[in-house]
């Protein structure tokens, strides 16, 4: 299977979406920005979902009707912009992330069952 293609169930890989991002970078964004610029633009992203997340789901308010914005748009914009550091810095996201969750699973197998504080019943 071509890695740059959605999987056979039309789910799009986490190899895919890098593979996506870059032709998109390649052929609309002309060049991707510097490091450091994407971090500044993802913590402007992340700023931007936090707003919406304390609206929506805290205890503030909209300011006004215009401000309420797609939660999902929001969070797309973050992982565009994560996937574009991952590009332009060598980061399989797909390997990564497998190697992440191995390690938190190792270490965290019986640490959040063992929580007081997550335990309700």
């Amino acid at each position: 299977m071509n890695p740059t293609r959605a999987s056979e169930s039309g789910d799009l890989t986490i190899r895919a979406l890098q593979a996506k991002v870059d032709r998109w970078i390649r052929i609309y964004g002309v060049r991707y920005f510097s490091e450091l610029t994407n971090l500044a633009v993802l913590m402007e992203e992340v700023g931007e979902l936090a707003r919406l997340m304390a609206r929506t789901y805290g205890d503030q308010s909209f300011k006004n009707d215009a401000e309420h914005s797609a939660l999902a748009d929001e969070i797309a914009d973050v992982l565009f912009v994560l996937v574009c550091i991952a590009n332009q810095t060598g980061v399989d996201l797909e390997a990564a992330f497998s190697t992440n969750l191995q390690k938190k699973t190792l270490r965290d197998h019986r640490r959040h069952q063992n929580n007081p504080k997550l335990n309700t019943s």
